[in-house]
C-alpha cells in the first residue's frame, strides 16, 4: 500500500501526456473550421454557374470571329503604363464605330476583370484610359457596340503591345 501512495502524483489533468495526446485531434478540428471559413468566404472564380448556357453560346461567338476575319480586321493594342493610356490601331481595314469595347479578363481571377470603352480619334486610332491592372496573364476581347465581330489576344502584365486578331479554329 505504501508503494501506491508514492506513485500517485495527482489528478490526470495535471499530467502532460493526456494533453499531448489530445493536442493532435484538437489541432485537426481547428484546422477544419479554418478551412470551412475560407471555403465559405472565397468563391472559385474559375467555375461558371451557367456553364451549359455558355457552352451553347459558343457557336454565336465563333460566328463573330468569322465576321472579323472576313472583314480583315487586325489590330495592335499598345498599353502605355507611363501615360495610363490604351492606344489601338487597326492594321488594315478599320471599323467605322465611334466606340469599341475592350474586355480585359484576368486568366485566374474574375474579380479583376475590366471593361474599357475605346473612343475613336480623328486619325482613326482608338484610345482609352488604362485602368489599374493586377499582375498576371490577361485575355483581351475587342468588339463593336453591336457585338457583330470580335478580336482576341493574350497579354501578360508588363508587355507594352499586343496583336489582336480573329480566333482561329
Amino acid at each position: 500500500m505504501n508503494l501506491n501512495t508514492q506513485l500517485d502524483s495527482g489528478p490526470w489533468y495535471r499530467q502532460p501526456w493526456p494533453w499531448l495526446l489530445m493536442a493532435g485531434p484538437a489541432i485537426v478540428v481547428v484546422a477544419g473550421f479554418v478551412t470551412l471559413a475560407l471555403a465559405i468566404e472565397s468563391s472559385d472564380g474559375l467555375v461558371a454557374d451557367d456553364y451549359y448556357k455558355q457552352g451553347n453560346a459558343i457557336n454565336k461567338t465563333l460566328h463573330r470571329d468569322e465576321v472579323a476575319q472576313s472583314l480583315g480586321y487586325q489590330a495592335a493594342l499598345t498599353l502605355d503604363a507611363a501615360d495610363n493610356r490604351i492606344n489601338l490601331a487597326f492594321a488594315t481595314a478599320a471599323p467605322n464605330s465611334a466606340e469599341l469595347s475592350l474586355l480585359m479578363a484576368h486568366s485566374t481571377r474574375s474579380g479583376f476583370d475590366r471593361n474599357v470603352v475605346l473612343t475613336r480619334q480623328a486619325d482613326g486610332r482608338y484610345i482609352a484610359a488604362l485602368p489599374p491592372l493586377a499582375p498576371g496573364q490577361w485575355q483581351l476581347i475587342l468588339e463593336d457596340a453591336n457585338r457583330q465581330w470580335r478580336l482576341t489576344g493574350s497579354w501578360h502584365a508588363g508587355d507594352s503591345q499586343v496583336q489582336l486578331g480573329a480566333a482561329q479554329r
